[in-house]
């Protein structure tokens, strides 16, 4: 990837009729971050699924009811994978400053819902129901909990496009619930397209 043009130098023209195809990268560090993202948001669970063009993340809040999408992100497959990779580095540095996150304490004996039945009762604000895109990553920790900088970093400017807060706990999660996905759509590739996108693979 290139850096931002120079100013001082005159812009590329392109052939008539034809778009300039000029590449331009954003360090995520210098993102912007919108007033009414800067506190973020705290999931306590999630849905995940892919489409043939796209990964989606539905953070979720069960701490009320009825539950609450708090924050949907859509990804294209290859920024996915990337952010899976930042995720395993990141608990990787986690593990070897505070050990282990705890593990999840474990739920009643009861039939797992389908991810079809979770949405059903789930409440979904109209501004989130297209979810923001992402194509980089912030990842910070504590030993509490992950947050994690969505941003969509287009010229001239990089953005946080969500911020999202999550238990230690639940991270080795996040990251069995992608990798799964990623195994899926790598596979996938290789087969005929389907009519729509895999079911959601919940983890609440």
């Amino acid at each position: 990837m290139s850096n931002p043009p120079d100013p001082s130098q005159p812009p590329q023209v392109p052939p008539s009729g034809q778009g300039s195809t000029q590449r331009i990268s954003h360090s995520p560090t210098s993102a912007r971050v919108p007033e009414k993202l800067a506190r973020g948001t705290t999931a306590t669970g999630f849905l995940a699924f892919y489409g043939q063009n796209e990964f989606v993340v539905d953070f979720l809040q069960f701490l009320a009811r009825p539950a609450q999408l708090t924050a949907r992100v859509v990804m294209a497959p290859q920024v996915a994978e990337q952010f899976l990779g930042i995720l395993k580095d990141s608990l990787q540095r986690y593990e070897n400053s505070y050990g282990a996150p705890p593990v999840l304490p474990k739920g009643q004996s009861e039939r797992p819902r389908l991810p079809q039945e979770i949405y059903d009762d789930l409440k979904i604000p109209e501004d989130l129901l297209s979810g923001v895109y992402a194509n980089a990553f912030i990842v910070g920790h504590t030993p509490a909990e992950f947050s994690i900088d969505f941003i969509t970093s287009f010229f001239p400017h990089a953005a946080v496009s969500a911020r999202v807060y999550l238990a230690a706990s639940r991270v080795p999660q996040l990251i069995e619930t992608l990798n799964g996905l990623v195994v899926q759509y790598q596979r996938g590739k290789q087969a005929p397209p389907t009519a729509g996108p895999t079911p959601p693979n919940p983890a609440p």
